[in-house]
């Protein structure tokens, strides 16, 4: 037996629905889901849809590489959390499928040291100290130039620092002044 409520009751025999009665508060939840806010993130470029080729699982990494970290749809296996696409961290392990990737999360004023296993789908490698190791090896060469000639050098990097001095000169006729003209008051 089933008993409708008093509002339902009046209805029905009036035979109209009341105007009082309306949906009130939250009519869905909000999803919360592993993967909310992902939409635009985690979507592919045009015409790069599809599964990773080859050559992204042969790359080799070692323990100490700088890693980037970009999620590849197309896989699930090994996905990290949404946070971590496009970070740079560093490899503390490598696995057989997946690599441990080392980096910094900051979380109010602290930075915490985060570590976690990504699968290689979703790993590439990063090109942030291409130019310190190219830097380092110019060093190197030009140090042992400079021992082979017996000389000192300097490898410091140094700021440009001010332009040098000029000194402008000009013959006195050539030298015009400018002033404004006086202002004549007229309203014709």
């Amino acid at each position: 037996f089933w008993l409708k409520p008093s509002w339902l009751r009046q209805a029905s025999s009036s035979g109209r629905l009341p105007t009082h009665v309306r949906a009130m508060g939250k009519l869905h939840t909000i999803s919360r889901g592993y993967r909310h806010g992902t939409r635009n993130k985690y979507a592919k470029k045009y015409r790069t849809k599809g599964m990773p080729g080859v050559a992204r699982y042969l790359a080799t990494f070692k323990r100490g590489d700088y890693v980037d970290i970009v999620v590849d749809s197309s896989v699930q296996k090994g996905m990290p959390f949404s946070f971590y696409h496009g970070r740079t961290g560093v490899v503390f392990n490598v696995n057989r499928n997946a690599l441990g990737v080392e980096m910094t999360k900051i979380v109010g004023n602290r930075q915490l040291r985060k570590r976690i296993h990504v699968n290689i789908a979703h790993v590439r490698k990063s090109r942030c100290n291409e130019s310190f190791l190219k830097r380092v090896k110019e060093n190197d060469q030009k140090k042992r130039d400079a021992k082979i000639q017996g000389k000192e050098i300097k490898c410091k990097r140094e700021p440009e620092g001010p332009k040098p001095m000029k000194i402008v000169k000009a013959d006195e006729d050539e030298v015009e002044v400018l002033a404004p003209l006086p202002f004549v008051e007229n309203y014709f």
